[in-house]
């Protein structure tokens, strides 16, 4: 989780954020799009957590006790769909731009997802979900995300620079508030001291993908 938190962050402050920079050159607009990312992806995510989805990116086997609310399996796919969402529009939208940065960006969300994945699984077996249910709910996921991934290529890659400039940084500032917000706490609680060496891999890993491209 660690080094995948690394590796967006890399491809969030070094391709996507500079290209939305390029695409319209108003720092003004990127820093409004970056700013209403972040607290909509905050607001969400306090109201998934409120209805019981607080222990979706959890790798503990157990519920947290701090937990208020119980597990919801409906909760954890809306909010695996609050992070998923704005990833899929910028992979579509990047890949659609062509260069390195699409295939860079493709790579840091399966690398931050996978242990997502594994945490949400476990945190609907914790609820008492059934592994039909779970099976069904990631699923629905997959095409999702296939379906936000397509639309981010076919519209955002053809719209206008100033809209692709701020979808590009709304995005970023909603994924840089999830690492911060949920993945980087969970690696550091189950990684201690160790997680600041993985993200500083991810970074780097991505950096040289991004420039050997």
């Amino acid at each position: 989780m660690a080094f995948g938190c690394g590796v967006l962050i890399s491809s969030l402050s070094i391709d996507l954020m500079t290209e939305a920079f390029e695409l319209s050159k108003k720092i003004y607009l990127i820093s409004i799009a970056f700013l209403l990312g972040s607290v909509t992806f905050i607001g969400g995510d306090y109201f998934i957590d409120n209805i019981g989805g607080e222990e979706r990116k959890s790798t503990s086997q157990t519920p947290s006790p701090d937990a208020e609310k119980p597990t919801s399996g409906n909760a954890i796919l809306l909010g695996t769909l609050l992070d998923g969402i704005p990833e899929s529009l910028v992979m579509g939208s990047a890949l659609a731009a062509g260069g390195s940065s699409g295939i860079v960006f493709v790579i840091a969300v399966f690398l931050s997802n996978f242990p997502e994945g594994i945490s949400g699984t476990i945190a609907m077996k914790n609820s008492g979900m059934s592994k039909v249910k779970i099976l069904v709910i990631w699923l629905s996921m997959i095409v999702a995300t296939i379906a936000f991934t397509i639309i981010g290529f076919l519209f955002l890659g053809n719209a206008s620079q100033e809209f692709k400039s701020f979808a590009m940084a709304f995005a970023s500032g909603a994924i840089l508030a999830m690492l911060s917000d949920s993945m980087l706490p969970e690696a550091f609680k189950e990684g201690g001291n160790t997680t600041g060496l993985f993200v500083s891999a991810g970074f780097l890993v991505a950096f040289i993908l991004t420039n050997l491209s």
